[in-house]
């Protein structure tokens, strides 16, 4: 648990800032190219939108999108030493209100906010299987925008996800023991 991790945004206003982040078991930032295919599949979509980065970790993805113009990017993380190192993070980069970070459970902060995102990262601990309860979670609190776009990550052991009503696979990619899937959340079924 000694240590620190590392990774670099890889595009727009940040570009080559390093963010720092405790290693810890279980946290693993999104490599470099998997962020910049991810983010070049939402380019068109970036600007201006309303982001969340709800299992933050590292902060990677949240950040990434704020530096390629997303107006706002919440990132929430639950544990202690993770949230102060995306807080640290943030003061170097002088993300200023662009950026909010939450300190609180994932499931929780989707209750209680008010706020309604156009896309959302879900990289969450593959061992907690909260992927079906997020996705329940974000249509019942109506959490997504019309045309909201879900990133998600999840174990390549797992079965395909189990998705609401009017949501589809758009793009899906294996790499090592991850898969991730970006996918349409049709708002119709809100």
């Amino acid at each position: 648990m000694s240590g620190k991790g590392k990774v670099r945004i890889i595009g727009g206003k940040w570009k080559r800032r390093t963010l720092h982040f405790p290693s810890l078991p279980g946290l693993r930032p999104s490599p470099g190219a998997s962020r910049e295919t991810l983010f070049n599949r939402l380019n068109s979509k970036i600007a201006e939108s309303h982001c969340l980065d709800l299992f933050a970790g590292s902060g990677s993805l949240g950040f990434e999108a704020a530096s390629r113009g997303a107006s706002r990017v919440d990132l929430v993380e639950s544990h202690p030493a993770t949230y102060r190192a995306i807080v640290n993070n943030s003061l170097k980069i002088h993300t200023g209100q662009s950026v909010a970070v939450h300190h609180q459970d994932a499931i929780r902060f989707l209750e209680r906010t008010k706020m309604q995102y156009d896309i959302v990262f879900l990289d969450p601990p593959f061992r907690k299987n909260i992927l079906p309860l997020t996705f329940k979670t974000l249509v019942r609190q109506k959490r997504l925008r019309e045309s909201a776009i879900i990133y998600a990550e999840f174990h390549a052991d797992q079965s395909l996800l189990s998705l609401p009503e009017g949501w589809t696979i758009m793009h899906h990619m294996r790499r090592g023991s991850s898969t991730s899937v970006l996918i349409n959340a049709n708002s119709q079924t809100q």
